[in-house]
């Protein structure tokens, strides 16, 4: 068996780096929930925070990828859940927010990251993604709203 190349321990080294930090230098959202910071009443912030909030966990629990061999496969296998991360707390920031300017930047993050998936996905011969506009706005939903007058086909 030959041993593995320079670049490839590199490689490895620098996954195992990056899994490591990622495992020490990440909050757990689960530990810090900002679901109470608004109390009781639903607000548009609670609702933001919240969303936001989901978003991270789902991110860190999809980022924890078994091994399998293939640096590359696992690499593309933890970013995809990161980059889907940043798509869901941008569409966050689009429901909620209100600074167009930081609207616009959420939009460009999200266009940003679906061609990023896009982009290692072909690296590895896999599957494009299916394709979907960027939405321009998220509209929110009050306590009481119900999906009546959304367009149910939409992408979020």
């Amino acid at each position: 068996m030959k041993p593995p190349k320079p670049s490839v321990i590199a490689l490895l080294c620098a996954a195992g780096l990056f899994s490591t930090s990622l495992s020490v230098m990440a909050h757990d959202p689960a530990e810090h929930s900002h679901a109470d910071v608004a109390g009781p009443k639903s607000t548009p912030e609670s609702a933001y925070l919240a969303e936001n909030d989901a978003a991270m966990i789902k991110m860190m629990r999809d980022m924890e990828v078994a091994p399998s061999g293939d640096v590359d496969r696992d690499f593309v296998a933890m970013m995809t859940p990161h980059h889907q991360g940043a798509i869901e707390m941008a569409l966050a920031v689009l429901k909620y927010g209100k600074n167009e300017q930081l609207k616009r930047i959420a939009q460009e993050i999200i266009v940003d990251q679906q061609q990023e998936i896009a982009a290692m996905k072909l690296a590895l011969g896999d599957p494009l993604p299916p394709s979907a506009a960027a939405p321009t706005e998220v509209p929110a939903e009050s306590p009481a709203a119900s999906m009546h007058g959304m367009d149910p086909n939409m992408k979020m």
